[in-house]
């Protein structure tokens, strides 16, 4: 039986070693790569051709949103299954929205993690179930026919425009001058946002513009 080859990127060196011992002493399964930053962890997959990646999140090199995106593009090959410390919702929904198959928080058991690693290997989409409710998505699906849909990628110009701004911290009444926009109209945006994004307070809004690269090199509110 052809083993799942895989790569484990994240950047504290004893998680990387108790995830390789737990990972290899797995009869379908074996470790061809480690990585310590999101820079890494693509030249390792480029270079390696994994099955699958455990990705942490936050590491230094860039975002985990990026690596998920990239690898989704350069190599459909290998798929994703999210490990991290972040077990909010926003942070699930953008990390599936950029194209990972897979989302498991550091906090569950050992079990959780092989049982999401087996189910990416056969492509089909595996999250814990707490956080598939919050996000109305079902835990174990089938992956998308067509590759994954960015959140972001389904929001209008003028959608994102108002978005970018909202997480920028700025008020209904400054966007609206900014957008030439009646005050109205700008409420009405901020709700359809809400509504399209499955998001509930400028808080999540701006978590996702964050993590969707929105707010890189933006100014401040007003």
């Amino acid at each position: 039986m052809a083993r799942t080859r895989i790569i484990v990127a994240d950047d504290h060196a004893v998680l990387r070693s108790g995830l390789k011992l737990l990972i290899n002493s797995q009869p379908d399964m074996q470790i061809v790569g480690e990585a310590g930053s999101h820079d890494e962890a693509l030249r390792k997959a480029r270079e390696l051709k994994p099955d699958v990646m455990t990705l942490d999140l936050t590491m230094p090199g860039g975002t985990g949103v990026h690596v998920i995106e990239s690898l989704s593009r350069e190599c459909p090959q290998t798929r994703v299954v999210v490990l991290t410390m972040h077990d909010d919702a926003a942070y699930f929904r953008v990390a599936m929205a950029a194209g990972a198959f897979g989302y498991v928080v550091k906090q569950s058991a050992d079990t959780e993690l092989l049982d999401a690693i087996r189910c990416v290997a056969r492509g089909k989409i595996y999250t814990q179930v707490l956080l598939a409710a919050a996000s109305d998505r079902p835990a174990i699906a089938p992956a998308p026919p067509n590759g994954p849909t960015s959140l972001i990628d389904t929001l209008s110009e003028r959608e994102r425009e108002v978005l970018t701004m909202v997480a920028q911290g700025h008020t209904n009444q400054a966007i609206a001058d900014r957008l030439d926009l009646s005050v109205k109209t700008v409420e009405s945006y901020r709700a359809r946002l809400m509504t399209k994004l499955g998001l509930h307070n400028r808080a999540e809004l701006t978590q996702l513009a964050m993590e969707a690269g929105l707010l890189a090199g933006s100014g401040g509110q007003d």
